[in-house]
């Protein structure tokens, strides 16, 4: 078994072990804590003695003593059993997986959207503190205060350590998706730094809504963000040259497409809409689908498209769906029509200033043959972002309207 190999069962296993403990003893944050204590034991002790016959149990027991341990104070204990740590598994360790659990648990409402990722990623995704810092670009101090406070947090709420029941499990669960929904966004596109895609990221954020999936076939929304996310995933390698320069949709080379995760991600979308309901995600991997299923830009089914964001914008309205649907329009109506939809969102406090409401509007200005405020608006637009691949882009665009 290959090191890679390793941290992927490591990983996998990891928060099946977690939501064990917490079961069993409810202290969320000391579980956690020796939870990661066993998995290092694992990293240090299975590439040498090989992987156990059980290795979920392995981690159960070895994660149990440390917690035990921690519980007494007890430090020679801690010692004398880290040193010995076997293969023996309790009696008590239940064969079912509470990963789901523990999602519901890192997503309570009483936390913020940014506590939500964090802890997610640390307790449910098995990354460092410290990688969590790196992908968000903070301090690791600083995420450590965070993922900290959410957990004392969700320890004073006095919740329990189960499913909710009900309208309140469904919207738990609404919670769930958009927190690996943000966590796959940032890793698609990193809101900043010098890199575009956050690969680990993405690859979590698709990891972990597997699991949902596999415990939730037939949730339909669950479906369709997996195959949203397998659809984008899969243009990953052609929306960068080699210089780690963007390539906008449209001049991507589709050959580099990866064509096994469209082709998954499809099969997923048939299946979303199948159900009786269309939610939010359903819809946005329908979209990545018509975009998937064209052998060329010029192909897209672009009235499609934008029948799509319209009833997206209806069941969901966000001005970022807007946005989009006004490229979909300039394709079907003109660039002036798009221009049109895109004044709509001037006096929306959301968008002011925001990078991707100045490009778009540049990017149509362009396609009327106003050189002029293309320019001025894709300058505008690379001094909003922080990603400097986005930079590089719309600032290579305006040089374009001045040649």
């Amino acid at each position: 078994m290959t090191t890679h190999d390793f941290e992927d069962l490591l990983r996998a296993l990891a928060p099946q072990v977690l939501g064990t403990l917490v079961r069993r003893y409810g202290q969320f944050e000391g579980c956690e804590d020796a939870v990661q204590e066993a998995v290092l034991a694992a990293t240090l002790q299975w590439p040498a003695d090989g992987v156990p016959t059980n290795p979920r149990g392995w981690l159960v027991t070895v994660a149990s003593r440390r917690l035990i341990d921690q519980l007494r104070s007890d430090r020679a204990r801690r010692e004398r059993e880290s040193a010995t740590a076997t293969e023996v598994v309790p009696e008590d360790v239940p064969d079912t997986d509470d990963s789901l659990v523990l999602l519901f648990l890192c997503c309570h409402p009483t936390l913020t959207a940014a506590s939500q990722t964090a802890l997610t990623l640390r307790a449910v995704g098995g990354l460092t503190t410290a990688e969590i810092a790196r992908a968000f670009l903070v301090p690791e101090a600083t995420m450590a205060a965070r993922i900290s406070r959410a957990k004392q947090r969700i320890k004073a709420a006095g919740s329990a350590f189960g499913l909710p029941d009900g309208a309140e499990r469904e919207e738990r669960l609404r919670v769930v998706l958009h927190v690996l929904y943000l966590i796959f966004n940032e890793g698609y596109t990193a809101s900043s730094g010098s890199e575009l895609h956050r690969a680990d990221l993405a690859h979590e954020a698709i990891r972990l809504v597997r699991m949902v999936h596999a415990q939730l076939p037939d949730d339909g929304e669950v479906t369709g963000l997996l195959a949203l996310m397998l659809l984008t995933h899969a243009r990953r390698e052609a929306r960068t040259t080699p210089a780690g320069d963007l390539v906008p949709l449209d001049e991507q080379d589709r050959g580099a497409w990866d064509r096994a995760l469209i082709n998954e991600g499809l099969a997923l979308v048939k299946a979303s809409l199948a159900g009786p309901a269309l939610g939010p995600y359903q819809l946005q991997a329908a979209i990545a689908a018509t975009h998937a299923a064209a052998a060329t830009a010029d192909e897209t089914n672009w009235p499609q498209v934008h029948a799509l964001y319209l009833i997206l914008e209806r069941i969901a309205p966000n001005p970022m769906v807007t946005l989009n649907r006004a490229i979909a329009l300039a394709e079907t109506a003109g660039p002036r029509a798009g221009l049109a939809l895109l004044a709509t969102l001037d006096d929306d406090a959301r968008m002011a200033g925001h990078h991707r409401l100045l490009s778009v509007r540049a990017h149509l200005l362009e396609k009327t043959g106003d050189t002029a405020g293309a320019y001025a608006h894709f300058r505008r637009a690379a001094k909003a972002t922080a990603s400097l691949a986005e930079q590089r882009y719309l600032e290579a665009r305006a040089r374009r309207m001045q040649g």
